[in-house]
């Protein structure tokens, strides 16, 4: 009895034993460093990629993640949703840009000022931070400088110029001012989460400025130079940082690094929203659906026309367009169709070519570089579009104005010979096939005749030599 209680209070003690093992090996297990990569322009999938790495990350519980970057900038929209996930992760994140010659402009400052951890490597930059032109939207030409700075001949050109222009509406200026003064506010947030300098985060706004990593340091725009991740692992190491308004230690030190790349989903909508693939698949899709509509039955360029106009309007609709662009495509192809359907000697077809140019270049509604769609596969698609709408469709056009050659249809018109004698009822042979025939007139075997109509299978017809008279 005494061995049996024994058992019975080792039984929970081992259980708890073991519970406590497998905790403390999860904990081991998840002690890593996770390594993101931001490369280019940054859009929507490089959104989609921070924010399904970082949550992948917080499952496994790493210790730290770094986002490597090399960006020229990016759209607004993209920066502000990596930032919201930098901001509200559970773990520390560093941002680092490296290699050497690397550079976070744009959109990659403010990044940089969002994240934990912020890092260059030597022969790297930050700064341009000003908002390119969105929208019809370009930042205002903000020197800093004071009216008493300027000299006296420049303040009389500039009072003579004021007096010959003319009084013009001052909206678009209050738009300007408004998108700087909503960006240095934005900025400036950033750098207080983390004691970051944001007098200078205010002038890489409003005057584009830009530092090396040295002076970056010197000024505490920037945490750390590194010359290499395992540089940056042992200088953090140790470090406190502020995650979610708690303080936490980093413990970085030989630590692995598991590098995260982007999933298929990424990848793909990597892919698609590159304007020019985005505009590419947008045409593919028109051009099939019209196929299919002008040849009912085609079924290839249907289906694909339908799949590709579906991705192309998801990708749009991520990237910032411009509709009447848009319009203007629309109304480009609806014209060259016009000039298919109806010749006018090219004007309508050189309209529609005129308004698919225009309308292909103002599409994308943005300066960001990485953005635009190229010049050269506007041209290409213009004139292919032009070749498709005026020679391929003109070409379907003549050939469904051509005399049906098939079917009952074909045989209205055509010369049968009489099989046996007959006045009302009879047969004929016509294209080595025997009809029941109708006829009005009394008709001789061998006689030749002409069908003149069809009434269920049977055929109506008249003597040759009759429809001659008439004729005649």
């Amino acid at each position: 009895m005494p061995r049996l209680g024994q058992i019975l209070i080792a039984i929970p003690l081992l259980i708890a034993a073991g519970l406590l093992l497998n905790t403390v090996s999860a904990d081991s297990a998840g002690k890593h460093i996770v390594q993101l990569t931001i490369e280019g322009a940054i859009g929507p999938a490089t959104d989609d990629y921070i924010e399904r790495a970082l949550e992948a990350a917080a499952l496994q519980q790493v210790e730290l993640v770094v986002i490597k970057m090399d960006t020229p900038g990016g759209l607004d929209t993209a920066m502000r949703g990596i930032i919201k996930n930098i901001t509200n992760s559970a773990m520390p994140v560093a941002t680092y840009v490296a290699p050497t010659g690397a550079r976070a402009a744009s959109a990659g400052t403010y990044i940089l000022y969002a994240s934990h951890i912020a890092a260059m490597a030597p022969g790297t930059n930050v700064g341009a931070a000003t908002p390119v032109s969105i929208g019809g939207i370009s930042p205002p030409d903000i020197s800093g400088k004071e009216k008493g700075e300027e000299n006296e001949d420049s303040e009389k050109q500039a009072t003579q110029d004021e007096e010959d222009k003319p009084v013009v509406d001052d909206s678009s200026d209050t738009m300007k001012r408004k998108t700087i003064n909503d960006a240095v506010a934005y900025i400036r947030g950033l750098a207080e989460l983390h004691g970051r300098n944001q007098e200078w985060a205010e002038k890489a706004v409003r005057e584009a400025a830009s530092l090396p990593a040295a002076e970056a340091l010197e000024l505490k725009v920037i945490d750390i130079v590194a010359s290499g991740m395992e540089d940056l692992l042992q200088q953090i190491n140790g470090r406190d940082v502020s995650v979610q308004g708690r303080n936490r230690t980093l413990q970085t030190a030989a630590l692995a690094i598991k590098q995260m790349d982007p999933d298929w989903r990424s990848r793909l909508l990597s892919v698609i929203t590159n304007p020019n693939i985005a505009y590419i698949m947008m045409l593919i899709g028109i051009y099939g659906l019209i196929l299919e509509f002008s040849n009912p039955g085609a079924i290839v360029p249907g289906t694909v026309g339908a799949i590709s106009l579906l991705l192309a309007l998801y990708a749009l609709q991520l990237l910032p367009i411009n509709y009447a662009g848009m319009g203007l495509i629309l109304l480009g192809v609806a014209l060259m169709i016009g000039e298919a359907f109806q010749p006018s000697f090219g004007v309508l077809g050189i309209g529609g070519t005129t308004a698919f140019i225009i309308g292909s270049i103002i599409l994308i509604d943005t300066d960001v570089p990485g953005f635009g769609i190229d010049i050269s596969v506007i041209v290409t698609f213009a004139l292919i579009s032009a070749l498709v709408f005026i020679v391929v469709i003109g070409m379907a056009i003549k050939a469904r104005r051509r005399p049906v050659v098939s079917g009952l249809e074909e045989l209205i018109g055509g010369e049968a010979i009489v099989i046996d004698d007959f006045d009302d009822k009879g047969k004929v042979s016509i294209h080595s096939e025997s009809w029941n025939a109708l006829s009005h007139i009394p008709l001789r075997k061998g006689q030749q005749v002409k069908v003149t109509g069809i009434k269920g299978l049977v055929l109506q017809v008249e003597p040759l030599e009759a429809s001659i008279q008439e004729k005649e």
